[in-house]
């Protein structure tokens, strides 16, 4: 009984964090560091929070009219050791706060590469109005809007747009960045566990903004290695007349897979030398108002 009685407050304090199925709930190295930034972040920023709330109630208690032992002293003016104390905690708070943030970030550089012996994972991405393409260079296949990894092993992502900037985000893998045409930005990720993970676009960029998910599915050497072979039996190809039709704005995100690639299509994107993207259509009539694509591709 005793026990259940000091786990009740924990629990109420958890509550808030129950459906918190993001960089809470880790699933992968980079997230698992990000998130312990975030908790000795708090922690650093609760022992300056606490004792000042615990104060200004204390202060407040003592303080009060009916207190006839509260001395009054409308004299006093100066404290050199109250005034040390005063600015020494939140510099401290501040030098603290200052080398987690500096150090943390700087290990958790995206172009920075896993450690360990594994052979990262090629995958290259280009974000479309408004879905995801992901392209496997060594495998030789490609993927809409689903992206499957091994699971224990690093993935380098060279990602890309074809028109505007995007951001592309695994919340339980780790850490966010942007997509830009014309240039290529590079992240590292891995799973730890085997599962299947929300993907999203952190960057709003057009109509169809809300529904650019995607799923990714964190598999086992074996399953992984059979997926890949699936894929490739597929007889659908992506090359440029294939890519033309995904550049077209649509909201289409039914995942799809091509069983062969162009090797050269990542490229001819990030040269913008590939078909362009459409770009949003006008309502009829001349009127210069945008109307977004209800339609698939």
């Amino acid at each position: 009984m005793p026990c259940a009685k000091r786990a009740f407050p924990v629990l109420i304090l958890a509550l808030p964090l129950a459906g918190c199925s993001g960089v809470l709930d880790p699933q992968g190295p980079i997230d698992a560091s990000e998130r312990l930034i975030l908790f000795d972040s708090v922690a650093i920023m609760l022992a300056i929070a606490i004792p000042v709330v615990v104060a200004t109630f204390g202060f407040a208690w003592w303080f009060r009219a009916s207190n006839a032992r509260a001395i009054y002293r409308p004299d006093w003016a100066f404290s050199g050791r109250l005034e040390l104390i005063v600015w020494a905690i939140p510099a401290l708070a501040i030098t603290f706060l200052g080398g987690i943030a500096w150090f943390g970030s700087h290990a958790l550089d995206p172009y920075r590469p896993l450690g360990g012996a594994a052979k990262p994972l090629e995958v290259e991405v280009v974000s479309l109005d408004w879905r995801w393409l992901f392209i496997y260079p060594e495998g030789g296949v490609a993927t809409i809007d689903r992206l499957v990894i091994p699971v224990g092993s690093p993935v380098h992502f060279r990602l890309t747009s074809n028109g505007v900037m995007n951001s592309f985000f695994v919340p339980q893998l780790g850490s966010q960045i942007y997509t830009m045409a014309g240039m290529t930005s590079q992240l590292y990720l891995q799973a730890d566990k085997a599962g299947t993970y929300a993907g999203l676009s952190a960057q709003f960029s057009g109509d169809g903004f809300s529904d650019m998910h995607f799923e990714v599915r964190a598999l086992a050497a074996d399953d992984f290695a059979k997926w890949l072979a699936d894929a490739k039996a597929n007889a659908s190809r992506l090359d440029a007349t294939a890519y033309a039709q995904l550049a077209k704005q649509s909201r289409d995100s039914t995942p799809r897979a091509y069983g062969s690639i162009d090797d050269k299509l990542f490229g001819a994107i990030v040269d913008e030398t590939a078909p362009p993207t459409q770009g949003p259509e006008l309502a009829p009539g001349g009127n210069d108002a945008p109307r977004a694509p209800q339609g698939g591709s």
